[in-house]
């Protein structure tokens, strides 16, 4: 089946899948969870240790990031225990009592007294052929790909709820970064005018600056206010974040990366804003930067 195009996966997941023959049963739980790269980990019962390759194999094909916990529980059905008399240890039993019986009056032993006695009575263990064996191993390696096939279809579930979440957070960034192109405190000639007030008032009293060096200097503080430039950058993140939601796959970590060239960028926004209306519009992209970047740490 082909890759649907744009789809993102989460990297919180849980299955499990159950199985069993005449003998055995075994339940499979696998739980991911958010990480950095993929790190599985499994828990085995004695005697299934050689399923560790096979679960890193089968789940590095359905993951490609998250820590991974497998679990796998194994029972014995619940047959009836069969038991075997140990005849010789039996045996050597009576044989003490007889030679007790012409030195000590007691009673003659009773039956469940001696069926009681530690050996007597010995569980059977279930022969299985190697054939049989590997046959089980075969049924349950199978059910560990149903587990896997669960997990995988709900990490996608719950990457296309992400998809939409993160969707909705850049359209807020770009709304945002519109507000802030548009404020009157952005543009050049505001910014000249505001500044050229603000040093006729200081210079009122003095003609003693030449109108050079206050056109140096009101460049100069023109260009530290200008935040034009990190508005472009602002909105070349947004529409590279949206090239990578369009990719799908793993993209969680360069998503993740965009995340700090965006508060980068809305952190240098607020400090070189000498406006109200700028520095709120700055606040604002900051906590809508911080909610993208949670639902990010959540993508594969």
């Amino acid at each position: 089946m082909a890759k649907t195009q744009a789809s993102v996966h989460s990297m919180t997941g849980f299955a499990r899948a159950e199985g069993g023959d005449e003998l055995v049963t075994w339940a499979w739980e696998i739980r991911t969870v958010n990480g950095r790269s993929l790190d599985v980990r499994s828990r085995l019962p004695g005697g299934y240790e050689a399923l560790d390759p096979v679960i890193r194999k089968a789940v590095a094909g359905v993951c490609q990031r998250g820590n991974t916990q497998v679990n796998l529980q194994v029972k014995r059905g619940e047959a009836p225990q069969a038991w075997r008399l140990n005849e010789e240890l039996l045996q050597q039993v009576l044989d003490v009592m007889s030679r007790l019986e012409t030195r000590l009056e007691t009673a003659a032993p009773r039956l469940d007294g001696l069926l009681g006695l530690r050996g007597i009575l010995e569980p059977v263990e279930d022969d299985e052929s190697p054939e049989q064996l590997a046959g089980r191993l075969k049924s349950i390696e199978t059910d560990l790909g149903v587990a896997l096939e669960a997990l995988a279809a709900m990490r996608a579930e719950e990457g296309a709820r992400l998809l939409q979440l993160v969707r909705g957070h850049l359209d807020a960034i770009e709304r945002l970064c519109g507000e802030a192109a548009g404020c009157a405190a952005t543009q050049p000639e505001t910014l000249k005018a505001r500044l050229r007030e603000q040093l006729d008032v200081l210079l009122a009293e003095t003609n003693a600056v030449s109108e050079d060096r206050l056109a140096q200097e009101l460049a100069l503080l023109v260009g530290k206010a200008d935040v034009r430039e990190e508005l472009d950058r602002l909105e070349a993140h947004v529409a590279a974040a949206r090239d990578l939601l369009a990719q799908g796959g793993a993209v969680g970590r360069k998503l993740d990366f965009l995340c700090q060239e965006f508060n980068r960028e809305a952190n240098t926004l607020c400090s070189k804003s000498a406006d109200v209306d700028l520095t709120r519009i700055g606040l604002d992209l900051k906590s809508a930067i911080e909610q993208l970047r949670e639902q990010v740490q959540n993508i594969e």
